[in-house]
């Protein structure tokens, strides 16, 4: 069966939004990450960032030998929403023949009733939650478990 239209023409709209549904998850999540470098030292290594749209702006260029040097020329822009971020804890991986995997997790000891709420329900009944496990192993008599 095809469509009531004679002649070709272009598609209409871009295929990198396909496909237009709802997403299954309303929080960005980040999956792809940077090589690591071991004599580096830790240090964050992905931060989330939303497209939340497009604009132009007027600049002047600075580039020598170019016919619009020292010119305004109108550009177009991204702009990059980049939501506030709360480290509540550290994640440490181990290479398996299979690729990484997560070895240990500890939280922070301080984290704020309203982040805690984002990991568990009845975040302020619960008898041992999963932030307090993880700095009660570092504050003991024995030292944190070996990373």
């Amino acid at each position: 069966m095809s469509s009531h239209r004679k002649f070709s023409a272009p598609r209409h709209g871009s295929l990198g939004f396909l496909p237009r549904k709802r997403s299954r998850r309303h929080r960005g999540k980040a999956k792809s990450f940077p090589k690591d470098d071991p004599n580096k030292p830790v240090h964050l290594t992905a931060f989330l960032g939303y497209k939340a749209g497009m604009t132009h702006i007027v600049r002047e260029v600075d580039r020598p030998g170019s016919k619009v040097n020292k010119k305004e020329v109108v550009e177009a822009v991204t702009i990059v929403e980049t939501p506030p971020m709360i480290v509540v804890g550290v994640v440490g991986y181990v290479n398996t023949p299979r690729g990484l995997r997560s070895f240990k997790t500890i939280f922070a000891e301080h984290v704020s009733d309203e982040c805690k709420r984002r990991f568990y329900k009845n975040c302020l009944t619960l008898r041992w939650p999963l932030w307090q496990a993880s700095s009660y192993a570092l504050c003991s008599s024995a030292g944190p478990p070996g990373l």
